[in-house]
Formats: C-alpha cells, structure tokens, sequence
C-alpha cells in the first residue's frame, strides 16, 4: 500500500494556471502507474492524465495541451501542472497510485476556476 497527499489546492480565475503535487509514501518502489483524475459536483470521477512508471504519458482529451504530468521518482512525486484553466477544470482533484498489489487514492484537492 501507499499513502499520498495532494497539495495545490486553489481558486484561480479562467486562463490562470495551478500545479498540484501529490507525495507518495509507504511501498513507493512498487507504485507502476501514477495518474490524476478529478470529479466535478454530479459528475463520475474520470482520468485528466496518467504516466507510468518509464515516464510514458497519457491525457483526456478535454485536457491534451493544456494538462501537463511529471513524476519524480527521487521525491517520489507528482505533479500536474495545469495551464489555461477553464471553468469547467473546476474539481476535485485525486492523485493515484497503482502496483501489482493495490490501487490506492488521495484524499483529493479541489480546484476552482472562475468565470
């Protein structure tokens, strides 16, 4: 299992720009695939962007350009740096861990993007 905590949390205003770090602890070296997915109000939880453990990348499209994730193994952190937010960006935010053995989740950080 690992343990992760979001960190970034914030209100920002259309066109502005956040980054979120999420820090992984417990069994770190077994962590395959990292992700971030977010859940608007009546909305399901859905991937924004995930990157495995050789650092390949993936991202919903309603984010490709704007979404950026990284990983760093030696902090054992990741990061998404969002760019050109939008209003409907605004979520909860949850880091994600996955291994051979478990999918464990954050406790999830909102974000807030005005109009």
């Amino acid at each position: 299992q690992v343990q992760l905590v979001e960190s970034g949390r914030g209100l920002v205003q259309a066109g502005g720009s956040l980054r979120l770090s999420c820090a992984a602890s417990g069994s770190i070296r077994s962590i395959l695939d990292m992700a971030w997915y977010r859940q608007a109000p009546g909305n399901e939880r859905e991937l924004a962007a995930r990157i495995t453990n050789d650092g390949s990348t993936n991202y919903a499209d309603s984010v490709k350009g704007r979404f950026a994730i990284s990983r760093d193994n030696a902090k054992n952190t990741v990061y998404l740096q969002m760019s050109s937010l939008k209003p409907e960006d605004t979520a909860v935010y949850y880091c994600y861990a996955q291994g051979p053995w478990f999918r464990n989740w954050g406790q999830g950080t909102q974000v807030t993007v005005s109009s």
